[in-house]
């Protein structure tokens, strides 16, 4: 069971406050992010599934509730409150593997105040990590335009070991094929690879000797790693001498490089191959590669068959974190739920109010033309014409016009109904398989490594105009108050 005292003490001691003064109204919480990560033009929403299946187990413990004693910060009446706790909200969600985009609520927790506020966290946790590194696999997979398979092989960089089972599952969501994480591949199923070390060579009296040992032990994985000592004379000869040994058996192999100039080594390497008469050898490159390097490799023509990769995917690289948040969007009075928001003096953290819905729209050719975020009772009506406005600014507007659009589709689906799921875990692969395929609706403009084009996330007439109404009376209501 997962420990419930895997939140921020504020949380513990926000939900006291609210259990003492008996102030637990049902309320609506949006769980969205405000700015797209590595200057990319989308995300790929992942953790949910594992989301679900903590918040089934999330519960004090007899010496979770001993801890908090212990602290002397909570009332005994509390405390026996939270030994019978468990989660009994409403979830609804887009799918896992869904590309979403800045201010679309992706996740709407409804249930009781004490209830919501205790899952924050490892929402948060949970969705904002797996979805980022997800996302940084999902661009590396863009990079390679289809030339290779990605390894993720980054368990002793990652953030400790959670983070690295983690991200072995968000990286393979995002469209890795395999990762080196044993206990990963065990949990969630992920096929798992390796080779060898610089050491399994070192600790042979020669390059020939150690890719000999290696291919009589491993005669179908057969990957020798060839730059321990020189890459384009004794390493790339020695695995050719074995190589068309293996040949003569039956067997294939494989190279891999994790040091130099790796566009110059591999072409390099690819002709010795091709001349010695390996050529259904394999390339597989290595040494902290970003999807910046991946491309460039791709563009300047580099023969890589596959992508071992570590560090700059399973700990984000050069963003270390996405932004997402956790929102009140509405409170329950006297049976009806009242919609609120947080007002802003920096218009884009001005939250949207009340209980939401989002539709996207698609083309006669199944191509996502946009998002619109409405509210969850507004009916859409198809084949009409619809203004889309500005998220942030009350003036500007599209019309989305009946010709353009065959279909729309609501993304928020129930999940979890009373704390309980509402179907069975769904396999990873399958995940893997819809994410890449959900991909594929979307323009390759958006998907560009730099410079992508934004993709239009609306509002309705009915959130606009709910929106403008609440900000301008939370702004007189300040003023009478100064």
């Amino acid at each position: 069971m997962l420990s419930a005292l895997t939140t921020d003490f504020y949380e513990l001691a926000m939900a006291q406050g609210y259990f003492l003064k008996k102030h637990n109204p049902r309320v609506v919480f949006d769980m969205f992010y405000r700015t797209n990560p590595f200057n990319g033009g989308y995300l790929i929403f992942t953790g949910l599934e594992e989301l679900l299946t903590k918040l089934e187990e999330f519960s004090f413990s007899s010496d979770d509730i001993e801890y908090l004693r212990g602290l002397g910060s909570f009332d005994p009446s509390f405390l026996e409150f939270l030994k019978t706790y468990r989660f009994k909200g409403d979830i609804y969600a887009f799918d896992e593997g869904t590309p979403v985009f800045p201010g679309e609520p992706l996740i709407r927790v409804e249930t009781d105040l004490i209830d919501a506020q205790l899952i924050e966290t490892i929402l948060l946790n949970t969705i904002n990590f797996q979805s980022l590194i997800a996302t940084k696999a999902s661009r590396m997979v863009q990079a390679t335009k289809g030339r290779g398979a990605i390894m993720e092989f980054g368990l002793r960089r990652a953030q400790g070991e959670d983070g690295g089972h983690s991200a072995a599952r968000a990286s393979f969501i995002g469209g890795t094929k395999v990762t080196s994480n044993t206990f990963a591949g065990k949990k969630y199923g992920i096929p798992v690879a390796g080779t060898m070390a610089h050491s399994w060579i070192m600790s042979f009296d020669s390059e020939v000797e150690a890719f000999r040992a290696f291919a009589d032990l491993y005669p179908d994985n057969a990957i020798f790693l060839i730059d321990t000592y020189d890459t384009l004379t004794s390493g790339i000869e020695s695995a050719i001498t074995v190589g068309l040994e293996m040949k003569k058996k039956g067997k294939k192999i494989g190279v891999r490089i994790d040091s130099g100039d790796l566009s110059y080594l591999s072409k390099a390497v690819r002709r010795k191959l091709d001349e010695a008469g390996l050529t259904d050898a394999t390339i597989t490159i290595s040494n902290d590669l970003t999807e910046e390097i991946i491309l460039n490799l791709v563009n300047d023509g580099a023969p890589i068959d596959s992508w071992g990769i570590g560090t700059h995917l399973v700990t984000g690289g050069n963003q270390a974190s996405l932004n997402g948040v956790y929102k009140l969007a509405a409170k329950e009075e006297d049976g009806v739920f009242i919609p609120t928001l947080k007002v802003s003096s920096s218009y884009e953290k001005t939250t949207n109010p009340g209980i939401k819905q989002v539709y996207r729209f698609y083309d006669e050719f199944g191509s996502a033309l946009a998002d619109l975020i409405t509210l969850a009772d507004e009916k859409l009506e198809e084949g009409v014409n619809i203004p889309f406005y500005h998220p942030f600014s009350t003036q500007d507007f599209f019309i989305m016009k009946k010709k353009n659009y065959t279909r729309f589709k609501a993304m928020l689906t129930k999940k979890m109904e009373g704390g309980k799921r509402l179907y069975k875990e769904i396999n990873i692969r399958e995940i893997q398989r819809r994410s890449a395929e959900l991909l594929t609706e979307f323009d390759k403009s958006y998907k560009r490594q730099i410079n992508p084009h934004i993709y239009k996330v609306s509002l309705s007439s009915h959130l606009r105009e709910l929106k403008t109404k609440l900000i301008m009376e939370a702004r007189i209501e300040s003023e009478e108050e100064k």
